[in-house]
């Protein structure tokens, strides 16, 4: 296996349990129920598509490749920057058919910090013979915790949770990411 995908090496980022996230929610017994892991560095996943979210045949749907895109960016945003997000714009490239009921090693960095308030991230699809299967690019918002509350678009809970994530407030179980 390729070591970059080697996620007990690193540490798994927590996720609340009392949401319905498509994408990453444990609880959500139709969704993907994405798990992200970190080196500091990159944000990881690794995510078997279910047969009922397939396209033709035995192909995941577009739309479930995106959405496995845009959570792999979006969590590697909110770590990576230490900020809470919102996807302005996402290109995707299907690069090869991505199969359902077979795992998918997916990965996602920043590529770009173009400020403050912006972010250019990259996510990549990769199936298990290390081959690229679809990659994205993205442009990602980025929000205070302040910036959030006023605008009432998260519960305080779901802010607090997000700010965990941010602020690695686990002490030595969340190293600190590279600044930069």
């Amino acid at each position: 296996m390729n070591k970059v995908f080697d996620l007990d090496s690193m540490t798994e980022l927590p996720n609340r349990d009392d949401h319905n996230c498509f994408g990453c929610s444990p609880s959500n017994s139709s969704g993907l129920r994405m798990r992200f892991f970190t080196d500091t560095e990159k944000v990881y996943s690794r995510v078997v598509v279910p047969p009922h979210l397939c396209g033709w045949d035995t192909m995941a749907h577009g739309g479930v490749i995106s959405t496995i895109l845009d959570e792999i960016m979006s969590w590697s945003a909110i770590y990576l920057t230490r900020r809470l997000i919102l996807t302005k714009t996402m290109t995707v490239d299907f690069i090869r058919p991505v199969l359902i009921e077979q795992e998918l090693r997916v990965v996602g960095t920043v590529l770009e910090r173009t400020g403050e308030r912006e972010a250019v991230m990259e996510g990549k699809i990769f199936n298990s013979r290390d081959e690229l299967c679809a990659r994205s690019r993205g442009t990602f918002a980025l929000f205070t915790p302040e910036a959030i509350r006023k605008m009432g678009i998260l519960s305080e809970k779901a802010v607090e949770d997000i700010e965990y994530i941010m602020n690695g407030d686990a002490g030595d179980v969340f190293p600190s990411p590279p600044q930069g």
